[in-house]
């Protein structure tokens, strides 16, 4: 039976993987304004519409932010963390706790996320400079609003770009203060997918 909840926890904690970091591409697509005709835009349109479409029709946009991508990630946060919940046979927090631990794990999820586009705009410099592949198209959209302050900080040196460290310890310095907060609200990170 052990097994059985093992599995089932690996299954499910995947499939919301992959759902919430397509719900989130989309929303980070929308915001910096990428590619709309993309493939890989198009891809994320077609995997998120289905939920996304009746969403939007409640909840409208408040200026260049989509607000119903945003709810849509925090309800399949929480969702997750209610079936997960639910799947270990715990007993659920109150709803105020849920929408936190959900806002914590969608935080860690974006810093996860930019953790790893950078790392992978960094090695694809290295091995495919000038790359048209759409997907490095999409991640260049995504990552140089980030980058660009940080540019102007710390101008390269001698064709060698060293900001993506100075986003690097960013990032480590924000995902340690969202570990301290998850400590703070009692949060099992086995529970939320991000953190």
């Amino acid at each position: 039976m052990a097994a059985l909840v093992e599995i089932a926890v690996y299954l499910l904690q995947t499939l919301l993987s992959l759902f919430l970091m397509a719900v989130m591409l989309r929303f980070l697509l929308q915001l910096m304004r990428a590619d709309f005709y993309n493939p890989i835009s198009q891809f994320l349109v077609k995997v998120t519409n289905p939920l996304l479409v009746p969403l939007r029709k409640l909840i409208p946009a408040v200026g260049r932010v989509d607000a119903a991508t945003l709810i849509l990630l925090l309800l399949v946060q929480l969702l997750g963390i209610v079936a997960l919940l639910l799947l270990y046979g715990a007993p659920l927090p109150n709803v105020m706790l849920l929408l936190v631990w959900s806002l914590l794990g969608v935080v860690g999820l974006l810093l996860n996320f930019y953790f790893f586009a950078l790392l992978a705009m960094i090695i694809l410099s290295w091995i495919a400079p000038g790359s048209s592949h759409p997907a490095v198209h999409l991640l260049y959209q995504l990552t140089e609003p980030v980058m660009r302050p940080f540019r102007s900080i710390l101008p390269p040196m001698g064709g060698l770009d060293l900001s993506p460290i100075l986003v690097f310890v960013g990032i480590n310095i924000l995902k340690i203060i969202l570990g301290n907060l998850a400590v703070s609200v009692g949060l099992v990170p086995q529970l939320v997918i991000g953190l």
